[in-house]
């Protein structure tokens, strides 16, 4: 009896280890197969605030024609090109209103995120940041980041 047991598993992992052998990754459902997001997708969701400040107002204006390139839509970022800054890294205590003052005018050295290095925007003037920052100080508060 032990030998008809024995035999019987080792048809039973013979089996398996040639499905196994055999088998695509094709063959799996299609509900469990990964969807890549796409190159330029929003990085995080992002609720606006019910009303902005004039500044802000200002802002998204300056940010839009500026900043939305790389940055996504409402600071959301795009997968591949730049981070989001409505995210927790940007929160005031970690990147102050300098710091973005200074990324604007000097650039900025990667260092959180694998997009690269940020290029200066010589064209963005210091009132020009001040509105962009009041814009995303008030988008960042309207998604609990402080």
């Amino acid at each position: 009896m032990n030998k008809i047991t024995l035999a019987g598993a080792a048809v039973i992992a013979v089996a398996l280890g040639a499905y196994a052998f055999t088998r695509t990754p094709d063959q799996s459902p299609p509900a469990q197969q990964a969807i890549a997001p796409e190159e330029d997708a929003a990085m995080v969701a992002v609720t606006l605030p019910d009303t902005l400040s004039a500044e802000a107002t200002m802002g998204k204006r300056a940010f839009d024609a500026v900043c939305a390139d790389c940055h996504g839509e409402n600071a959301a970022g795009k997968l591949g090109v730049a981070p989001p800054l409505i995210h927790k890294i940007y929160e005031p205590s970690h990147h102050g209103d300098m710091a973005f003052q200074l990324a604007a005018a000097n650039g900025v050295r990667a260092h959180h995120w694998k997009f690269g290095n940020m290029p200066p925007q010589p064209k963005v003037t210091r009132a020009d940041m001040m509105s962009i920052i009041a814009y995303v100080r008030e988008v960042q508060r309207a998604n609990g980041i402080n």
